[in-house]
């Protein structure tokens, strides 16, 4: 064992799989930090470059790519509250409101010091866990899974707002998004209205950008000022204080580590839960936990942390049993197969000094794209005092082309702008988003567990198993402990303004937005459920599961903002005053980028607008316009067009 340990720590710093190493991690860096790129965007664009190469310089390349994406899609998270993949949504509950406070630095230094750390101890502990983890993952079968992703859900919804009607709500919501399209079970199209786009459900990309991204941009560009909303000048805490309350909360970084290697290891969801898994345990276990949701830093040190321990363990069923953890496992088995390797005892015998490469490339990694980013972190951090205005064409151009990637389709950009208005409605009516998202990740294997545990255990009979019923438990748990915390706090237009000013997710409430977006919500509940009595049971239980509770959630958030409503007596005097004209002019603007591009073409629609905005918006004179364009051009065209090759929109006047 310590001869293959040994021996595969060598072999990864020899020629050339050292080289791929160091290109992979910069590629990482890359797919991680653009929104709408991520490790598996990362893994499905690379595995074919691998052809031809050995073993070691293989698994390098991919998992050195992939690796580094959890601790760089902090800088979205941090920066503009854009999940940069779906492991960071956790992140911008904390990450945001920091920048917004002027502590972007000290949000990265924590950030990347902790995702170091957990990369690392998670590396480690996969090298010590893969012979003691085949019971663990057997003993899990369809009735765990499907709970795990109910606790996943009770727990992000509980969490990542001030309603936890809203929260829980808002995770049914995704879930019945989930069911759009073509049902497992039967061949019988759901929730498609006509449309052939909606055959093979939401693309979850455009879904994930339109939620985030758009309504951060509105807001920016609205507000015309920069990230911060304090003065440079003012913004005492930098990147090392980040780095000494990493230090600080070093137990919670070992809790975290390990939260994340072991619900990591489930196949098929442990990545899809995990941060938030270590984020509720943050604020559960925290004596003072007032503060998270507005910027603390402990609600950044947490996820970050997980995410990166979780990589190693999505490693030990692809590896140990040819189970992919996660997504990007799935592929990185392609490359088993490319490579002439069958995961399974041959890994842990015979191949095992190629098992231990692969920890010491996540080891590596880590390290190494830690200290990279930490290097940059200052420069990163000063954009957050920028002009807004020169931010948003810039970031609508990765937003834009990020949804594009995703299948190539025109139908992407109206489902960006489509979810962009629910993301608009949702923000200021003070439902939590995070949730929406997670429900839809989850919902299709939700939706196949439950199908095999209800023919395999007589209906709901399955709950009777003794580990599901502890997930239960701690579900119920979940709910009741977070109801209590709610209910000792007290909600008015002027907490609704601080939390506002803070930045905290799903925190404030507009009660002119509010009231009329619980309706919408409320009548889209009642149609899903109108919808889903004509079907066969097992096309119909998921998506009634989920909207009969979500149905009698938002009939309860209505209740409460109407009551909210009334309570303000007409008083706006505490609301933040809607800019029509910005926003007439954001929806224009936007929509002149799709006509644009119908006409014209992406690489001339894309850096028109945004000269344009800079023009018209920005007031900025057309020296900077044109330069800004200019520059916008050439990386279109040689990241896009020569090294991504994506297949542009056939144009009207240039086919």
């Amino acid at each position: 064992m310590l001869d293959a340990l040994l021996s595969g720590f060598v072999l990864i710093f020899q020629w050339p799989a050292i080289g791929y190493l160091g290109l992979g991690i910069l590629l990482g860096l890359w797919f991680g930090a653009v929104p709408g790129l991520s490790g598996l965007v990362g893994m499905a664009i690379l595995l074919p470059f691998t052809f031809g190469m050995d073993p070691i310089s293989a698994f390098a390349f991919l998992l050195g790519m992939y690796a580094v994406t959890t601790t760089s899609d902090t800088i979205a998270s941090v920066m503009l509250g854009i999940p940069g993949t779906a492991a960071s949504q956790a992140t911008i509950l904390d990450g945001y409101p920091m920048a917004m406070k002027g502590e972007a630095a000290r949000a990265f230094g924590a950030a990347f010091t902790v995702s170091a750390v957990g990369g690392v101890l998670g590396a480690l502990l996969l090298a010590a866990s893969i012979p003691l983890v085949r019971p663990l993952i057997l003993s899990f079968a369809s009735p765990e899974y499907f709970m795990l992703g109910v606790l996943g859900l009770t727990m992000v919804g509980a969490l990542s707002g001030s309603s936890i009607l809203k929260g829980i709500a808002a995770a049914t919501l995704g879930v019945l998004l989930s069911t759009v399209g073509y049902a497992d079970q039967i061949a019988i199209p759901r929730y498609f209205f006509g449309l052939t786009y909606l055959l093979d459900g939401f693309p979850l990309i455009p879904l994930v950008l339109g939620l985030f991204a758009l309504p951060e941009l509105f807001d920016l560009s609205q507000r015309g000022t920069a990230i911060s909303r304090i003065p440079k000048e003012q913004s005492g805490a930098g990147i090392m204080t980040g780095v000494r309350d990493a230090a600080r909360n070093w137990w919670l970084v070992i809790r975290s580590t390990f939260i994340g290697v072991y619900i990591g290891m489930l196949p098929g969801l442990g990545g899809s839960i995990v941060d938030w898994v270590a984020y509720g345990h943050a604020v559960q276990s925290s004596k003072d936990g007032s503060q998270f949701g507005r910027g603390d830093v402990r609600g950044v040190i947490a996820p970050e942390t997980a995410n990166n321990a979780m990589k190693g363990g999505a490693l030990i069923p692809t590896v140990a049993f040819g189970i992919p953890g996660s997504a990007p496992m799935a592929i990185l088995l392609g490359a088993f197969l490319i490579q002439g390797m069958t995961p399974g005892p041959e890994m842990l015998t015979t191949k095992l000094d190629v098992t231990f490469s692969m920890v010491a490339t996540l080891i590596v990694a880590n390290v190494v794209g830690a200290l990279l980013l930490m290097a940059w972190a200052k420069q990163i951090a000063r954009a957050t005092f920028i002009s807004g205005h020169l931010i948003v064409p810039a970031v609508v151009l990765f937003v834009f082309m990020g949804a594009w990637m995703s299948g190539s389709n025109m139908g992407d950009w109206y489902l960006l702008l489509g979810i962009g208005a629910v993301g608009i409605a949702m923000k200021h009516a003070g439902w939590p988003r995070p949730p929406l998202v997670l429900g839809f990740i989850l919902g299709p294997i939700m939706e196949n567990a439950l199908s095999i545990s209800l023919r395999s255990y007589d209906d709901f009979g399955f709950l009777t198993r003794p580990v599901t019923f502890v997930i239960l438990l701690i579900v119920v748990i979940t709910v009741l402990i977070t109801v209590w915390t709610q209910t000792r706090r007290r909600f008015g237009p002027a907490a609704a303004k601080e939390a506002e000013i803070q930045g905290g997710e799903g925190a404030y409430t507009d009660p002119r937005v509010a009231v009329p977006t619980d309706i919408a919500l409320l009548a889209l509940f009642v149609f899903a459920i109108w919808q889903a009595a004509d079907w066969p049971k097992s096309v119909a239980m998921l998506p009634l599961v989920c909207a009969v509770p979500g149905l009698l959630l938002c009939a309860g958030a209505l209740w409460r903002d109407v009551s909210l409503m009334r309570a303000t007596g007409g008083d706006r005097s505490q609301i933040k005053p809607f800019d029509a004209p910005a926003a007439l002019f954001f929806l224009l603007w936007t929509g002149a980028i799709v006509a644009g591009t119908m006409l014209f073409g992406q690489l001339i629609a894309l850096p028109v607008c945004m000269a344009l905005y800079l023009l018209l918006r920005g007031d900025h004179g057309w020296k900077l316009a044109l330069a800004y364009a200019v520059a916008g051009w050439a990386f279109l065209y040689f990241m896009f067009d020569r090294i991504i090759a994506v297949v542009w929109h056939p144009s009207v006047f240039f086919q």
